[in-house]
């Protein structure tokens, strides 16, 4: 009888073992065409396509664009929303473009990524292994060629390029940065501007799903 007993907690320990390291299943839905809507009236549209992220066959976010695998475990996509524009108690949803999600296929688990300065009008990301390199905006209207590593809160590269134009049109504060390898580099192209590159100091590490920067900049301009 005892021993009917320990094989019983055997397997039932061995089923819970095999369920808890079984991975989710991560999917994107079908390509579905939007508008999204530009301006401070938000009055011009410009085509736009978005997909779900599923978890498990539930749908958890709304994407945009392609995702970037960073590892064999996690990868990053950027999220698109709705936003009510409605000033009655009738809404009227418009799409939007927002920031960057991770996502580990191993837990299931979508977090938010964190990018100091990242705009989702202006800024067009480049991403290179677990870097982010992008043109930023702050609230005080100053453009910033920047480079952020995922699971870390300052970024590598803060570099001051020039006041912010602030156009009408998405992304076009700077063209979209350019990596090269062997040594790492990332160059950037804002609108009407030279051309700037860095090298980036250190290497990569795996990003885990998870102080305010200051003005000078990190990294080696070349």
């Amino acid at each position: 009888m005892l021993k009917r007993i320990l094989l019983a907690a055997c397997c039932l320990l061995l089923c819970s073992g095999a369920n808890a390291a079984k991975a989710h299943l991560v999917t994107f839905g079908p390509w579905i065409k939007v508008q999204l809507f530009l301006g401070p009236e938000a009055d011009r549209v410009q085509p736009m396509k978005i997909r779900s992220l599923n978890i498990d066959g539930h749908s958890r976010e709304f994407t945009v664009d392609e995702p970037h695998d960073v590892t064999d475990r996690v990868f990053v996509v950027r999220r698109a929303y709705r936003m009510n524009d409605a000033l009655t108690s009738r809404p009227d949803w418009k799409w939007q473009r927002d920031g960057w999600l991770l996502i580990d296929r191993t837990s299931g688990r979508v977090s938010k990524v964190s990018l100091p300065d990242f705009d989702p009008f202006y800024s067009v990301v480049s991403w290179f292994r677990d870097y982010a390199a992008y043109c930023g905006v702050t609230d005080g209207q100053k453009l910033y060629a920047v480079v952020a590593q995922l699971g870390q809160r300052k970024p590598v590269i803060r570099a001051y390029i020039s006041p912010a134009k602030a156009g009408d049109n998405p992304d076009s504060e700077c063209a979209a940065p350019v990596w090269q390898k062997q040594p790492v580099r990332v160059t950037f192209q804002p609108l009407g501007g030279p051309k700037r590159s860095y090298s980036i100091p250190g290497r990569s590490n795996e990003p885990e799903p998870a102080e305010e920067p200051g003005e000078q900049k990190e990294g080696n301009k070349q």
